[in-house]
């Protein structure tokens, strides 16, 4: 299992992966942070990004905060890093 530190930024213009800051990655959502709606835009732009099941991804700390650790099952922390890097590299003009 692989867990990421994240910052998310709810409330935003689009949905994306704004980048790695502090050991972790940004991400902004348009959704508001209301009733799990971040959350879930969150874990939808994640699996997205490294091709997952949206099953296969949980929060495991900061569910109501902005700073949240999520973990994905059936992956390692090295290989998690490489799907995400790619993902980077291939949206980084978006």
């Amino acid at each position: 299992m692989a867990e990421l530190r994240v910052k998310v930024v709810p409330g935003s213009s689009r949905n994306q992966i704004a980048g790695w800051h502090g050991g972790g990655l940004r991400i902004k959502v348009q959704a508001p942070a209301e009733n799990g709606k971040a959350n879930r835009a969150v874990i939808e732009l994640l699996a997205g990004a490294t091709n997952m099941p949206r099953t296969s991804l949980s929060i495991s700390s900061g569910e109501t905060s902005p700073h949240k650790v999520i973990c994905w099952e059936g992956v390692t922390d090295e290989h998690l890093r490489e799907l995400l890097e790619v993902y980077l590299g291939e949206n980084r003009d978006s």
